[in-house]
Order: structure tokens, then C-alpha cells, then sequence
């Protein structure tokens, strides 16, 4: 039988990886592979969240093991997604890695070039699980050549945050559909004290905290791309650095800040607005010390901008119980699954069902910030190849950002230089693209 991990005893260091070993080498089997052992088959997955997310991920898994007695979730907590992804490369080397593991949107990618994950079509098929119930926009970014390879689970778009009482203030009823109602009311959402800022207008997270996922819809509204879908990059092109400059200025002119956690200091007070995921809005709702609401990220000169995000789940292709696996992925993203999920953590419900049943309707209506994300959903698109299909594109990128926010360095020379960068590290992609269609 599966032993259930609290959150404290996960896989840690070389004893961690002993035990996944373990556990590969004596789990069951699925379908028609020999038995190794009698009892539940058993599915390792790894996840990546912690905290409220961790917490509300831990009891679907729990649920799961309750109501299932042919199978059993073995769950191990791996860290962040950038962790999870490291680990889940090591564990491929050493064939050790699990049967499911959740993948961020800068992350699945990669394993599918090195033809580590499974297409999920036939084994959706055998289980009657309709792919074309999930929304569109969701499932078609884990398809590659008519096969889907990951399946949303916890998806997001950026939102726009507002402290309602402080933009009454400035005579501001509902979020400013544009950046430039913002800017103009910004100098009077600032707040200082002996010279020091003790309140901004707006906060920017850094790269660790995804500053270049945000970005991307800034540079669409500005006209820009990061790159075009061939890899060919366009960041340091007229739109994207005409973006970059519109974010130096926020800074330069003072009505915006860099802090440690724009989230907290949101929450506490100390800015006004922020861009945060929809995954955010389970514990900004709980923490939160001010009124505030949720708006679609404003428009730019060229009009609107809003990208999706987030992670989804994947099954190895080295699983001997893909079967098992899948049911697992597929249990996790019901509709009565996502719906509970979603209203626990603020995340998307990707299923088109859930989204129009009585009990999210009901939800919505009690809680119109959750409502927003689902509505702005219908103007997202695809994010640029450069982000989420370049290795470290997203850290290239934030990295570029960081030197124009923190270090004032004017947008042409840092995206020159990241786009520099970024085609050279796409040449290592285009080939292994090349290899996969059998060019």
C-alpha cells in the first residue's frame, strides 16, 4: 500500500532520490506489464506547489486516494517549477522519474523535444475523457503536430490588482482601462515621508518572480512580440523596446517601485496596483488589508495584450503504468475537480463544463474578482516562442528587465543584448525540432 508523505517529509537530497529508486523499482504495474507486487497500483507524482496551493493540491491527492482503491497517488513535493523540472532531468538520466509530473509553461516543452513525455490522445480515447470539453485556449498550447502532450491543470492570466480606497481617492471608481489614465492619476497615488516612498503607485516583481511573463502582454500592447513562432526574435524591434521604456519611465518618474514581493506589499498597502496571476488571488483575498478588486490588464497604444500561464500535467513516457497515470491526470482535472480547485486557489477552471455549471455561476457571483480571469480568458493568446520554448528564456528576458527597472539602462542596449542571447540559444531548439519531424 502507498504511504501518504506530510508536506515536511518529502524527497530531500540524495535520500529523496533513493527513495523515488525505491519506489520505482517496487511499485506495480499497469495494464499489460507483469505485476511486481500485489495491491494498488501506485503512481508517483510530483508536484510543485506550497503554501495555500500546496495545501489545497495535497487534498485532491488525498481525495483521490480515498475514493480510488485499484490505484494509490504516491505525491512528493519537489519545489518550485524551476526545481521540479531540474529534478525531473536528473531522474530521467538516472531512470528513476516518476509516472506524472506537473510542468510549468516554460518547462513541458523541453521534455517533449527530448521525447520524455507521453501523448496523452490514445489513452484519453480508451478513457472517454473528451479533450474538446477543456478550453480551447488551454489545451491547444500542449499540442505539438495534432498530439497533446500536457494537459492544463493549474492555468492562469495576469491580472490587474487595485486598492479600490486608494483609487477612489484619486477620482477613480473601477481599474483604468489604459496605462495612460494610470499615469496620469499616479503622482497622486504616491505617498512619501521624509523623502522616502512609503507608498507607489504600481510595484514590478523581479525575474524570479516571472517579471518577463508579465511583460508579455505590455509588449503586445505596445505593438511588440518577443519572437515570432519560427524563434526569429523580435525583442529588440520598435514595439517590445518602446515597452521596455514605458517600464523604465515608471520607475524613473517614482510613481513605481522593485520590491522584495509586489504581492505583499499590495496587500499590506504599500502600492497601490499590482499585475498578479489569478493563481495569487486565493491569498492576496486572504491577506489582504485593503479593499481591492481585480480588472483585464489595461491597454497599450496598441490596443490589448493578455497571455496565459501556469503549468499543467504530463505523463513520462518511461512510466510502465501510463494507464494509471492518465487516470490520475484526468481525475485531477474533472470538472467537479477543476471547479473545486479553482474556487480553493484562484487558478482557471480549464474545463469548459465547470466553467458554465450552476456551482461556478453561483461562485462567480459571490466572488467577482474569480470572474474577471475567466473573462479575460476570451482576449488571451499563445505567449511568444521565446519565453516559454527557449531554455531560460524566461530568466534571459527578466534578467533584461531587471537591468532597465533597477538599473536604468535604456531598453534598446539591454534587449540587444538579450536578443542576442536568446537567438543563440534557440539554435540548439530549431535542431532538435528539425530531428523530431525528421527533417
Amino acid at each position: 500500500m502507498i504511504s501518504r508523505f506530510s508536506r515536511r517529509s518529502m524527497v530531500k537530497g540524495a535520500a529523496g532520490a533513493g527513495a523515488a529508486l525505491a519506489l520505482a523499482k517496487s511499485s506495480t504495474t499497469y495494464a499489460n506489464v507483469n505485476l511486481i507486487q500485489s495491491g494498488p497500483t501506485e503512481v508517483l507524482y510530483w508536484g510543485s506547489f506550497s503554501g495555500n496551493l500546496g495545501d489545497a493540491e495535497l487534498a485532491l491527492v488525498n481525495r483521490f486516494n480515498e475514493e480510488h482503491t485499484d490505484i494509490q497517488i504516491n505525491y512528493q513535493f519537489q519545489g518550485t517549477y524551476e526545481e521540479t523540472a531540474q529534478k525531473l532531468t536528473a531522474a530521467l538520466q538516472a531512470n528513476q522519474a516518476p509516472d506524472v509530473s506537473l510542468l510549468s509553461d516554460v518547462w513541458w516543452f523541453r521534455f517533449y523535444l527530448a521525447d520524455a513525455i507521453a501523448g496523452l490522445d490514445d489513452l484519453a480515447a480508451a478513457a472517454g475523457v473528451d479533450f474538446t470539453d477543456y478550453v480551447d485556449s488551454l489545451i491547444e498550447e500542449g499540442n505539438r503536430d495534432g498530439v497533446h502532450y500536457w494537459v492544463p491543470f493549474a492555468r492562469s492570466t495576469p491580472l490587474f490588482y487595485y486598492n479600490k480606497e486608494a483609487f477612489a481617492e484619486v477620482g477613480l471608481t473601477e481599474a483604468p482601462t489604459n496605462w495612460s489614465q494610470l499615469v496620469e492619476v499616479a503622482p497622486e497615488l504616491v505617498r512619501t515621508e521624509g523623502g522616502t516612498v512609503t507608498r507607489s503607485a504600481f510595484a514590478h516583481p523581479d525575474s524570479a518572480s516571472y517579471v518577463a511573463w508579465l511583460f508579455q502582454g505590455v509588449v503586445w500592447q505596445h505593438g511588440g512580440q518577443y519572437s515570432d513562432a519560427d524563434f526569429n526574435i523580435k525583442i529588440n524591434e520598435e514595439g517590445a523596446v518602446a515597452a521596455g521604456e514605458f517600464y523604465r519611465s515608471s520607475v524613473q518618474d517614482g510613481w513605481a517601485t522593485t520590491p522584495v514581493d509586489p504581492n505583499i506589499d499590495f496587500q499590506a498597502g504599500f502600492t497601490t496596483a499590482i499585475m498578479a496571476s489569478t493563481g495569487s488571488l486565493a491569498g492576496i483575498t486572504a491577506n489582504a488589508q485593503v479593499d481591492f478588486g481585480t480588472a483585464f490588464l489595461p491597454e497599450g497604444p496598441a490596443g490589448g495584450g493578455v497571455c496565459t500561464g501556469g503549468a499543467g500535467l504530463t505523463v513520462l513516457n518511461s512510466s510502465q503504468k501510463k494507464e494509471a497515470a492518465f487516470e490520475v491526470v484526468s481525475w485531477l482535472t474533472t470538472p467537479e475537480n477543476t471547479a473545486w480547485w479553482s474556487q480553493n486557489t484562484g487558478y482557471m477552471p480549464v474545463r469548459k463544463s465547470a466553467v458554465e455549471s450552476e456551482e461556478m455561476q453561483a461562485f462567480f457571483a459571490e466572488n467577482p474578482n474569480s470572474k474577471v480571469a475567466v473573462e479575460q480568458l476570451a482576449v488571451t493568446r499563445q505567449q511568444d516562442a521565446a519565453r516559454v520554448f527557449i531554455p531560460g528564456g524566461d530568466q534571459i528576458i527578466g534578467g533584461g528587465l531587471e537591468r532597465i527597472l533597477i538599473n536604468g539602462e535604456d531598453a534598446q542596449s539591454a534587449f540587444d543584448d538579450v536578443a542576442q542571447t536568446l537567438t543563440e540559444e534557440a539554435e540548439p531548439i530549431l535542431e532538435q525540432l528539425a530531428e523530431r519531424r525528421g527533417e
